[in-house]
């Protein structure tokens, strides 16, 4: 008894790791923005346990925004997407450090926080012509 159909090899060809629809820039997008009204909501009450809880929730969200940027960066971007949007690396690496130690992660700085937003929107405005293909 011949068995070639079970172990038969089909090629399959994506873009992407999953199916179209598993990554999107606005979950970086939406922690941002939560960093942002973080930022302000520590600026305006001097309560030190307050503080303390919202400061490290901040530092969290950064870290969210930085790890959504790097599954973008190593498993939705191929090559040919470096290659039509050769600032794309580069885009990719400054958000993630806006997000970092120098960024929202370790200021209160609103400031920072729409840098980080601004790169975003451009990382998002990428994505999208890249789903334009």
């Amino acid at each position: 008894m011949r068995l070639p159909s079970l172990f038969s090899v089909t090629d399959v060809s994506a873009h992407c790791d999953l199916p179209c629809g598993v990554y999107d820039p606005a979950q970086a997008r939406i922690e941002a923005e939560s960093i942002k009204a973080i930022i302000a909501k520590v600026a305006d009450n001097d309560d030190p346990d307050f503080r303390t809880r919202a400061i490290l929730i901040k530092e969290q969200r950064s870290q969210l925004v930085k790890e959504h940027l790097w599954v973008l960066w190593t498993d939705y971007f191929k090559p040919p997407h470096f290659e039509k949007f050769p600032n794309l690396h580069t885009l990719i690496n400054e958000a993630t450090k806006l997000a970092g130690a120098s960024g929202t992660k370790g200021e209160l700085d609103a400031a920072k926080a729409d840098e980080l937003l601004a790169k975003i929107d451009e990382i998002d405005a990428i994505f999208k012509e890249t789903k334009k293909a």
